[in-house]
């Protein structure tokens, strides 16, 4: 349902008393409810959206049961002659509602909208109660990279109709579906499908009619058609227009949108009874093995994003003027595709995505494993249906798909258990095949594949389009993986189409490294693993396109590594902050603009000597760019990749950085039309070593790669290093690291790696009185991780604690000393020392005597 068109409506109409043939009225009623969890005594108010998992963003377990909802609607009037109706957009994952305690209905599927008729029990004082359960097993997601977000968590209506009406019981759709038959470049038609109820008591005679309106609104044709109703009676009315020469094409750059308005007319009096109005875009596509995507008879490479709709702090009861931010967003990044992942989204989302222009892929969250339990399969079938029918008369969507990686948590081929799991995965799979085709033959089926062949061997690529989602260098292997894997796919399957579904990799702002590698969860890993991955993407004829993964950082209750309850690989921040990576994806993709952004807003801090080689990378489209340093040119280089790299030697303080691309493609005044920009400026601070002998703190990040900067206090970790003279350094041990949740501290990435083994610190220092802080966190235990993580390890578990003695400057400090106690794995443990330093050194010395001594971090500064 067109969510404007009914803001409107209920703006120009409030419920009052109205002639009986008057058209429908809606209106929200997302204020003044009350919740409640239901084994809880106190009722809160509450406006929706709302849901009740805001304890998602604090710790892994968080609420899967049921609440409930309650609100007094007063209306001005029941009207005879006339239907009331609830419609509520999504409740996760099931609902049960009452009307004046009357069962009006149920719903299984969390982010579908569903309509019950509330005709017989409306009043005009009336009690709603809403019970709300996110922990069915029997709906899918069951197991998911996600958190299933409980509550009413999308808009809630109240509609009014006349008793000849648009069907509004059609499995939450409004009972209108528009589509394109024919459309080419000189010709194209419009196919109306209506449903039409007739909820009087005697018969009706009326007119459907359809007027199509070109996109600067004049009235183009109208087609309509005579029609009858027994009394109680549905039908389904097909119409079609005349043909339409010369249509203007709907592109994502040209998002041309023509309209239709359908109504229902009284014959006697001409007027109309029922209305609704829907926007066309004329454009046709195909998927090949070979040749790729085509858009309107001409390749065209799909590039895009997946997107979850969460946003600190509410969740994902957001407002609809997100979904509409996050398109605009993306489409400045030069999207023109979105996998709408791994759910139905608000229709508002859809909208955007008509009017500003992407190509859609949307699907239901069946996710990593098909369960054996009873009315599961019904459900994603009712679920399918469904989404298909709510969302089919959106032009932007060109894919529906129904499963992610659902091989990923099944018990693997060669054990016992395989051949039950992949009967019935394969029997799901063609299940939902036929009924997607039943439902719309029009879109392309698609699915998402993680790693493994399996899915071809066993005919899961029944679907139109295989998407693929891709990890390597990231999960698994190397980055050249990437290009093997997808070069053996061409090469086994030539004739099947085929789009990267995911690929990404973490990162997290606190992280930095010149030196970056998989699963530092560094800024600089994730542009490089995506500097590899796009290019080897766009060249690929037979790669229909992508969609990166994701959008922005999301919220996973369950996730550990370096930010949990975070999936950390989006382009923006979870707040849409973009990251500096974001504008890669746009020198990439925007050719229409100019492009230029210094990468460093993610590292606009930074710790060196003096004289030491900054790296200063400038992504743009550009044929070249030149870096300035406080107003002094460090030089001109050719962009390669989109982006050049600049080593830069900065003075300690403030620096200006000014960037200025140079391409004979633009001149000033064709980019102030246009928009973009070909100069970029930040500023950067650079502040030398601390210097222990002038009382600054020494915190060395042991056993890592990466500078890490804590949020709260901005205290810069060093990277660990060998022992050389005059510095500090490492001697012995051996570098480990581990992606499990570290309790009782924000600093996690400090603790989640670590030297161990017999080793030693050594510190040159001048002498004087110093306070020495270590850092532990025992890992012999580690955490259970979500089955995403693949074949990443998370070290290996000890049936025994590691205990040591630590001596610093030849002092035993702890002697057969474990920081866990027995019970405090993963959890942050600091101790601090006074200590005298009376040579030139401070030495930290760990000897193992069970297991292997192991620290993770040191920070020390001088007293006097």
């Amino acid at each position: 349902m067109n969510k404007r068109f009914l803001l409107l409506t209920a703006a120009l109409c409030s419920f009052m008393a109205v002639p009986i043939l008057a058209q429908r009225e809606a209106k929200t009623i997302n204020d003044n409810w009350e919740f409640k969890k239901l084994a809880e005594n106190h009722w809160t108010s509450v406006d929706l959206p709302h849901t009740y998992n805001l304890d998602a963003y604090q710790g892994r377990n968080y609420y899967q049961g049921k609440a409930e909802y309650r609100r007094i609607l007063s209306l001005p009037e029941v009207i005879p002659g006339r239907r009331y109706f609830l419609k509520i957009d999504a409740a996760s994952k099931a609902a049960s509602v009452k009307v004046n305690g009357i069962n009006v209905g149920t719903h299984a599927g969390g982010y579908t909208a569903f309509t019950f008729d509330i005709t017989k029990c409306v009043k005009k004082e009336n009690i709603i109660e809403i019970i709300v359960d996110n922990a069915r097993k029997d709906i899918c997601p069951i197991s998911a990279d996600f958190t299933f977000w409980g509550g009413i968590y999308r808009d809630v209506w109240i509609v009014s109709t006349p008793d000849v009406h648009f069907n509004m019981l059609n499995m939450g759709s409004d009972g209108i579906f528009v589509s394109t038959p024919l459309v080419n470049e000189r010709q194209s038609l419009v196919k109306v499908v209506s449903e039409v109820t007739n909820d009087a008591k005697k018969p009706s005679t009326f007119e459907v009619r359809n007027e199509l309106f070109s996109p600067d609104g004049k009235l183009l044709q109208t087609f309509k058609k005579k029609a009858s109703l027994k009394a109680g009676e549905t039908r389904r009315l097909e119409l079609q227009s005349k043909l339409i020469s010369n249509p203007e094409l709907w592109t994502p750059e040209t998002p041309i949108l023509y309209k239709v308005v359908t109504s229902l007319v009284d014959i006697k009096t001409g007027k109309a009874i029922d209305r609704k109005f829907h926007k066309v875009g004329f454009r046709w596509f195909s998927f090949d093995g070979e040749k790729g995507f085509c858009l309107n008879g001409k390749p065209y490479k799909l590039r895009g994003f997946n997107r979850h709709q969460d946003q600190a702090p509410v969740g994902v009861a957001v407002p609809d003027e997100v979904h509409r931010r996050d398109i605009k967003i993306m489409k400045d990044l030069g999207s023109n595709y979105i996998r709408i992942s791994h759910y139905p989204q608000d229709d508002a989302l859809l909208e955007a995505c008509d009017e500003l222009g992407l190509l859609a892929w949307e699907e239901i969250p069946i996710v990593n494993i098909v369960p054996d339990t009873p009315g599961y399969a019904d459900n994603c079938e009712y679920n399918l249906r469904e989404m298909i029918r709510q969302h089919y008369s959106h032009p932007s969507i060109i894919n529906w798909g129904y499963m992610n990686e659902i091989l990923l948590v099944t018990p693997r081929p060669g054990t016992k258990e395989w051949p039950v799991y992949k009967e019935r995965t394969v029997a799901l799979a063609k299940r939902l095949e036929k009924v997607l085709k039943e439902e719309d033959a029009t879109r392309k089926s698609v699915m998402a594949y993680n790693m493994t062949n399996v899915y071809n061997e066993i005919g899961l690529n029944l679907v139109d389009v295989v998407g693929w989602n891709l990890y390597h260098g990231w999960y698994e292997g190397e980055l050249n993986g990437f290009n093997r894997w997808c070069e053996n796919q061409h090469q086994l399957y030539p004739k099947q189409p085929m789009i990267i579904s995911e690929w990404g990799a973490g990162s997290d702002r606190r992280l930095h490294s010149y030196q970056a590698r998989p699963f530092d969860f560094s800024i600089e890993y994730q542009q490089t693993y995506i500097e590899h991955y796009l290019p080897f993407i766009e060249e690929k004829p037979w790669i229909s396109g992508c969609t990166y993964w994701n959008f922005i950082d999301f919220n996973v209750a369950a996730r550990q590594e370096s930010m949990p309850r975070v999936n950390n690989k989006g382009v923006a921040y979870n707040d849409r902050t973009l990251k500096d990576v974001a504008y890669y994806f746009k020198s990439m993709w925007r050719k229409d603009v100019p492009v230029v952004h210094i990468a460093s807003r993610d590292w606009p801090a930074r710790m060196g000597n003096a004289n030491d080689i900054q790296r200063i990378k400038v992504y743009s489209n550009m044929q070249e760019v030149e870096l300035f340093v406080n107003g002094k040119s460090v030089g001109k280089k050719k962009t390669d990749n989109c982006f050049a790299v600049f080593d830069a030697v900065l003075p300690f303080g403030i620096s200006t950085l000014k960037a200025k691309g140079m391409s004979e493609k633009w001149f000033a005044d064709d980019f102030r039309v246009k928009g973009g920009n070909t100069e970029d400026a930040m500023n950067i601070r650079y502040t030398p070593l601390p210097d222990l002998a002038k009382g600054e703190e020494l915190a060395i990040n042991v056993g890592s790669n990466c500078y890490f900067i804590s949020s709260l206090s901005h205290l810069t970790w060093l990277p660990d290093q060998a022992y050389k003279s005059g510095t500090w350094g490492y001697i012995g041990g051996e570098n480990k690291s581990t992606t499990s949740e570290i309790e009782n501290t924000i600093d996690g990435p400090i603790y989640q790696t670590w030297r161990e083994g017999d080793l030693e610190y050594k510190i040159d220092a001048p002498m004087g009185k110093y306070e020495v802080e270590l850092l532990m966190a025992d890992v012999t235990k580690p955490a259970t991780q979500l089955p995403n993580l693949l074949s990443r390890s998370n070290g290996e578990a000890s049936s025994k604690d590691a205990r040591f003695d630590v001596s610093i400057n030849g002092e035993i400090k702890e002697t057969d000393f474990t920081p866990t106690d027995g019970r405090h794995y993963r959890t942050a443990f600091k101790r601090r020392y006074i200590v005298r330093n009376n040579d030139t050194s401070i030495h930290i010395h760990l000897k193992s005597l069970q297991g292997k001594a192991f620290l993770n971090g040191i920070k020390i500064r001088k007293l006097d």
